[in-house]
């Protein structure tokens, strides 16, 4: 087994047994809150030492085209698995949509550093298979917040382990330092894209923590539901 396989099932294994024991019905999405705000602290300091000086050297040493194309390269690899869930979520012509994203853009586009399927007419969508999860029925769980990747729930960190399964990263790069040094690639290119984001955070939000966990709660229902969540009674954010 190799160090990303033992990475990913210590992902898999954390949100199964914090699952197994959620054995009482809770009152409130959020029930380690405690344990959720030492992680989000620790994912600040980790932010504001690391991500964010190479987010910000990131910019100062990348011209902008070449920004936009690396943004563009990892997108075009997350369409291989946008395809795939919506395929499982029996949404058949945004699945067809998405292949064809990835074939004209891995061709056409020089491996998606350019973006003719949009200029084409073909949407990009956002799915992954914790919203596949959901379209299943299954309960999003209590509110998780995991080192490093941030706000999730158990669903989700179930989820993001799936997806990571099926990333052309993991499935077709042999070496772990070539794959771990793509995967370093995206987090700091994704980190510069969202700078301006974080500094309006930090100005608007009195308690940043509560704005991200409400925020991110409130944008998955709308992901999974596609623009249509029903009534708040309805809605599924706790465990039984």
């Amino acid at each position: 087994m190799t160090t990303v396989d033992k990475w990913l099932a210590r992902m898999v294994l954390l949100p199964a047994f914090l699952l197994l024991s959620a054995c009482a019905s809770t009152e409130t999405p959020d029930p380690w809150e405690p344990f959720n705000r030492s992680m989000y602290s620790f994912n600040e300091k980790l932010d504001q030492y690391v991500a964010t000086p190479l987010a910000k050297g990131y910019r100062v040493i990348t011209p902008d085209p070449v920004d936009r194309g690396i943004t563009r390269f990892f997108a075009n690899l997350d369409d291989v698995q946008v395809a795939l869930n919506n395929l499982l979520q029996g949404k058949l012509a945004q699945a067809f949509s998405d292949a064809g994203r990835v074939v004209i853009n891995s061709t056409i586009g020089l491996l998606g550093f350019l973006d003719p399927a949009t200029d084409l007419g073909l949407e990009k969508h956002e799915e992954d298979f914790g919203q596949t999860l959901g379209k299943w029925g299954f309960s999003s769980g209590p509110y998780l917040v995991l080192p490093v990747i941030g706000p999730s729930n158990i669903r989700d960190a179930v989820g993001f382990a799936g997806d990571w399964v099926v990333n052309p990263i993991y499935r077709r790069i042999d070496s772990a330092s070539i794959s771990w040094s793509l995967y370093g690639i995206r987090y700091v290119d994704r980190r510069a894209d969202l700078l301006g984001a974080s500094r309006v955070l930090k100005s608007a939000a009195m308690d940043p923590y509560s704005f991200v966990r409400d925020s991110y709660l409130q944008r998955r229902r709308h992901l999974i539901f596609d623009g249509n969540p029903p009534d708040v009674s309805e809605d599924d954010f706790f465990v039984e």
